[in-house]
């Protein structure tokens, strides 16, 4: 089996592209990247096989999906305030992007397609915990895009036949995640600070609300969904329904630590959702044997997999 994974030189298509490869008839794994947001070394040692081109690139993905059994599509430009900042941009790679995957996809032949949404979708609508039934109402621009990355690739289920899935992402953290930059994360932001020993910056009071999900079950998951063929006509949302503020996780974190980092409020962000917690009553239908990961855990691994890099070690 040939699985594709565009941004798959980033931190989840990095750890997704290693659970594949341990899959019994997975035997080719590509990661298609142009970089922008992945990391060359994410791939060192894995035995998956980089491309470097744009999904932006119609001849770039049809040579690389030539004779795939599955795309798993994470190619993105990531970031809320990315996208207040550059609208066009995050439209370029997100809407349209998706469109040149599915279109690639069609003319491979139909290929199987996953692809990453984006819990940010729910946006305005307060309901909680958040169902896929939901109405939708995006606040940013980058939750725009990750709107139209779905309804396209639903679309194309409907319109073409294409078997795709599509699901809502939430907060996804752990080892390879990169900090260190304007649009970091809020976990390896933390975790960055807390090991450099200067204060944890949070938006607003700190009580805002999230679905935490750890990287290590997201690849188990899309990884069930590409190597049984798993295909729906409707989002899923992959988050186990946790609802921890930012407070929490600093307390979390601070456990794991063994220490209380030093903790510095500023002002909070345009286009950030208050609240974000999902319901997994359909991810649990599709994938009955999926056990996540606690955050704890997540964090203990997240800060062991930092104090491996070079400069976090004393």
């Amino acid at each position: 089996m040939k699985v594709v994974i565009t941004g798959g030189a980033g931190f989840i298509g990095a750890n997704l592209g290693r659970e594949l490869l341990r899959r019994p008839g997975v035997d080719s794994v590509v990661a298609f990247d142009n970089l922008t947001t992945g990391f060359r070394n994410n791939l060192e040692g894995t035995g998956i096989e980089l491309v470097e081109a744009t999904i932006l690139d119609p001849a770039a993905l049809d040579e690389a999906c030539d004779g795939a059994d599955a795309i798993v599509h994470l190619a993105a430009l990531p970031s809320v305030p990315r996208s207040v900042i550059d609208p066009i941009a995050s439209h370029h790679s997100n809407a349209t992007g998706t469109l040149e995957v599915l279109q690639a996809a069609r003319r491979a032949g139909g290929t199987h397609v996953v692809v990453a949404s984006s819990s940010s979708v729910y946006g305005a609508n307060r309901e909680l915990p958040k169902r896929e039934s939901m109405r939708t109402a995006p606040i940013s621009p980058y939750a725009v895009s990750k709107q139209a990355t779905e309804a396209y690739t639903i679309a194309f289920g409907h319109t073409y036949g294409l078997p795709t899935l599509a699901f809502r992402f939430f907060n996804v953290y752990g080892p390879l995640q990169a900090a260190g930059h304007a649009y970091a994360a809020v976990v390896p932001a933390f975790v960055d600070a807390a090991l450099r020993g200067v204060p944890l910056s949070v938006h607003g009071d700190g009580e805002q609300t999230r679905d935490f999900t750890y990287v290590g079950t997201v690849a188990r998951v899309l990884a069930d969904a590409v190597t049984n063929q798993v295909a729906d006509l409707d989002p899923v949302n992959l988050a186990f329904g946790t609802r921890t503020s930012l407070n929490g996780l600093i307390d979390e974190l601070s456990l794991v630590l063994g220490a209380s980092p030093t903790v510095e409020h500023v002002e909070p962000r345009a286009g950030d959702v208050r609240d974000s917690q999902a319901d997994n009553s359909r991810l649990l239908s599709l994938f009955p044997d999926v056990k996540p990961v606690s955050l704890r855990d997540g964090l203990r691994a997240t800060v062991d997999w930092f104090r491996t890099l070079p400069d976090y070690q004393r």
